[in-house]
């Protein structure tokens, strides 16, 4: 019988190993895996995994989820659209400090390799980042480029990953999931481009319990689904204080 709901965080999490690419849904303060992230930082700290990189949207808020992963010192780079913004102080000083390597990407196009690589797609051109120094690899050579129909394009590769941790509202035993809104995001993509996803839900429902046509993300994208209480929280998805 296929069951792919794991007991706890830390069975769902078994296995990592240093040097592994790690892709983290969320947009903003929406679809956050939070609890996954707590159970990743402390199978890093327990099994002493580094060398780690990381593809998420932006680069950690504040000092818990992904800045509280960074703060371990285990991630070697980062691969995000948007770094910096007023509480990404774990990220400046490591950055700063030459302690983390950036690959900054702008959002569509970062959007667009991770659905690449769960699409089987070898490469794509676009038009974004033409002309700056985002046609330029991190070595500093040059992308390849090419004129289609009179503009100009970028070549741009998948990226892929050997785990994705998302956060969706519903799951059943065989890892089929639904989202919630905006919580969405990078959920999709991210599960079908990593060889193994762990997606957090706050209901495990049924077989036969989700419409069919409703499913975002089907099991087969799916290796574990972790059950995790919902917590209310106050506006912009802050938690609430005791």
């Amino acid at each position: 019988m296929i069951n792919k709901v794991a007991d706890s965080v830390a069975q769902a999490l078994e296995g990592l190993t240093d040097d592994m690419t790690v892709m983290v849904g969320g947009f903003g303060t929406a679809g956050i895996p939070g609890e996954l992230l707590d159970g990743l930082i402390q199978v890093v700290h327990d099994n002493r995994i580094s060398g780690l990189t990381v593809v998420n949207n932006n680069a950690g808020n504040g000092d818990t989820g992904l800045a509280a992963l960074l703060k371990t010192g285990r991630v070697r780079k980062i691969i995000c659209s948007f770094p910096r913004q007023a509480d990404s102080d774990v990220f400046d000083g490591l950055y700063r400090a030459g302690k983390l390597e950036l690959e900054l990407v702008p959002q569509g196009n970062l959007s667009e390799r991770i659905r690449a690589a769960g699409a089987g797609i070898g490469g794509f051109f676009t038009p974004t980042g033409y002309g700056t120094e985002l046609a330029k690899h991190l070595d500093g050579s040059p992308k390849e480029t090419r004129e289609i129909n009179g503009r100009m394009y970028v070549m741009e590769y998948p990226i892929h990953a050997d785990l994705a941790l998302i956060k969706a509202e519903k799951g059943d035993r065989w890892g089929n999931l639904t989202y919630r809104k905006s919580a969405r995001n990078f959920g999709p993509v991210m599960a079908a481009a990593a060889k193994r996803t762990v997606a957090s839900v706050h209901e495990v429902v049924e077989l036969g319990a989700l419409d069919p046509e409703s499913i975002v993300t089907p099991g087969i994208f799916v290796s574990h689904v972790v059950l995790v209480p919902r917590q209310v929280t106050q506006g912009a998805g802050f938690k609430k204080v005791a």
